[in-house]
């Protein structure tokens, strides 16, 4: 069964409510002149349509959907060349995994590896290990993969034993961190947020690791704000901890977003592969990378780093071919892709896409901060991303209000609570992606100052009484 919450009625039930609703226009004449032929939604139609009737239906239902570069709560690409765009269409039945019979798809990705681990300084980047992934997630999940064989190999009788593994992270991490703990057994520690420090505190992790800790995750880029962690710093305690104790925890960096901006925007800000204690690294090619989804990237410093037990190697595809990953089959487009728009925009391409994000992320954050409703807590000045929340005065509305009406104006402003110590904290948060420009920003902000009139005049906040947000308006 599907695991989203959607209609619970059967077309055995319902027959007309459940069926598709033709436009004559879509169908082909039968042989005793009706037009349309409407096929169920909930089982298989009994026997084919034309091609166009049934591109038309998917088409219509899907522009329910709105508009992707309106939605500023998703990290995820909205807005390629149509050059990449056509590459795409032509490598999407190319698998990814089949090297054999795709050795150009394969010399593609090892590029985009070794040109990943040159930008992150790996100390060779020819030694270097890398893969590509769907995503981030599971480029995070063979990361904690690694870890966690590490330890165990290291802690054999100590395992065996039952000591049970942890791995230490801030309380904002993406969802992919739970999950992984979740499903390999691992003790998830979480350092808690405390008043304005919304990510992960260095000393905290370091008090939390004991000799059954497989590393500390860093991230570069919280998904809740968009502030940078402290890896230095994080990389900082771990060493002095193992001067008192002896005991050497690696750093894995979830750069989902920022290890795509932070290269090329804070060139002085050392957080990779320059800090021996950091061991692996992975990011989003589908985010900041700047590539539809799905593609993500997993390297580490040296061979060393990851066990070679965890790599197979198939050959009933032809060909020795060595796979570290979740799933088999995938596409090779967006790898392409990938390597389309590291061809196309090299560093200073890159640098000055970033830094357009992170213009006009900064300067909507100060003018939505000079409105005098609402109080920032990060300006994007580091991921191109910020949250705000409403000013101590304002007893009218609240972010969800905001968020409601926004979307009735076609934007998508995501609100939600703050995690662990600081569940009081309610936010929005916007996302300035490639393809938001300044214009969109102008019209954003346009959008919420005409709003704000009839928010101030409520006696209070609408979430108070539990009233359903007002649907879209197209």
């Amino acid at each position: 069964m599907a695991l989203h919450q959607g209609t619970t009625g059967t077309e055995d039930h319902e027959p007309e409510q459940r069926r598709l609703s033709v436009n004559p226009f879509f169908g082909l004449a039968d042989p005793v002149g009706r037009m349309t032929s409407a096929p169920p939604t909930h089982r298989l139609p009994d026997g084919p349509m034309p091609p166009p009737t049934a591109y038309q239906l998917v088409h219509d239902e899907l522009m329910l959907d709105g508009n992707s570069r309106l939605n500023l709560a998703t990290f995820v690409t909205t807005w390629m060349e149509g050059q990449a765009t056509d590459l795409m269409a032509e490598c999407r039945d190319k698998n990814m995994i089949d090297k054999d019979e795709y050795p150009r798809t394969a010399e593609l990705e090892r590029r985009c590896v070794a040109m990943l681990a040159d930008l992150w300084h790996a100390p060779d980047p020819t030694a270097a290990v890398g893969c590509s992934t769907t995503g981030s997630s599971e480029a995070c999940m063979l990361a904690g993969m690694a870890l966690k064989r590490r330890w165990t190999n290291r802690n054999a009788d100590r395992y065996r034993g039952g000591a049970r593994p942890n791995l230490v992270m801030g309380v904002n991490v993406q969802v992919c961190w739970d999950k992984f703990c979740n499903f390999w057994e691992v003790e998830a520690r979480l350092v808690p947020m405390e008043g304005d420090r919304f990510h992960l505190d260095p000393q905290a992790a370091a008090e939390l690791c004991d000799e059954n800790t497989i590393g500390v995750v860093a991230v570069l880029g919280s998904t809740f704000d968009g502030s940078y962690e402290p890896v230095g710093e994080v990389c900082a305690a771990l060493d002095a901890l193992q001067k008192r104790t002896g005991l050497d925890i690696p750093v894995h960096v979830d750069g989902a977003s920022g290890a795509m901006v932070a290269p090329f925007l804070d060139e002085e800000l050392v957080w990779d592969f320059r800090l021996p204690r950091v061991s692996s690294i992975n990011t989003s090619g589908h985010k900041y990378g700047l590539v539809y989804p799905g593609v993500g990237w997993a390297l580490w410093r040296s061979q060393e780093a990851l066990p070679e037990e965890l790599v197979f190697r198939v050959n009933y595809l032809g060909g020795d071919m060595p796979t570290f990953a979740l799933n088999f089959s995938r596409p090779g487009a967006q790898v392409v892709a990938q390597y389309y728009t590291f061809l196309r925009l090299g560093r200073l391409g890159y640098r000055a896409v970033q830094q357009t994000a992170r213009d006009v992320a900064t300067g909507l954050a100060e003018r939505i901060g000079a409105l005098g409703d609402f109080r920032l807590l990060t300006r994007g000045d580091q991921l191109p991303v910020f949250a705000f929340t409403t000013a101590p005065g304002v007893t009218s509305f609240d972010v969800f209000d905001v968020s409601r009406r926004l979307r009735e104006k076609g934007w998508l402003v995501p609100a939600y609570t703050f995690p662990a110590n600081r569940e009081d904290l309610s936010v929005l948060r916007i996302v300035c992606r490639n393809g938001f420009s300044a214009d969109l920003a102008a019209l954003l902000l346009e959008d919420l100052r005409m709003l704000l009139p009839d928010l101030r005049r409520q006696a209070h906040p609408a979430s108070a009484e539990r009233e359903p947000a007002t649907p879209f308006h197209h």
